[in-house]
């Protein structure tokens, strides 16, 4: 499980490059310019508004951002356990992977039963 260190926010140009398979010039995230605003702050504990008001900032600057959809791709293959990924929060993230899990598992059951019909 990814945790806020494999943000995209904290990540190289090089790591953002290797994580997302990106072969040349990658989009610089939104997110780079002001990690805690996605990962929340390493030093001091914020209230549930606290936290409520920033997980909304978060997602509004991710609307705009030129790698959204990389950050969402990468989200669902690590599983963060924390932070706003691509405009949604880590128990979001867990939600669309399993819903993309189950999605492939039912395309891989259809093609195994139309093959052993055509057999």
């Amino acid at each position: 499980m990814a945790h806020s260190l494999d943000h995209p926010s904290r990540l190289s140009l090089p790591e953002i490059e290797a994580a997302w398979l990106w072969k040349d010039d990658p989009p610089l995230p939104e997110c780079t310019y002001d990690p805690e605003l996605h990962t929340g702050p390493s030093h001091m504990i914020e209230t549930s508004d606290e936290r409520a008001a920033r997980e909304a900032v978060a997602r509004e600057v991710c609307t705009s951002c030129p790698a959204l959809q990389f950050c969402y791709l990468y989200a669902l293959r690590v599983r963060p356990t924390s932070g706003i990924w691509a405009g949604r929060t880590a128990s979001e993230i867990d939600t669309a992977a399993q819903i993309v899990k189950l999605y492939e598992d039912m395309r891989r059951r259809a093609a195994e039963l139309a093959n052993a019909g055509a057999a």
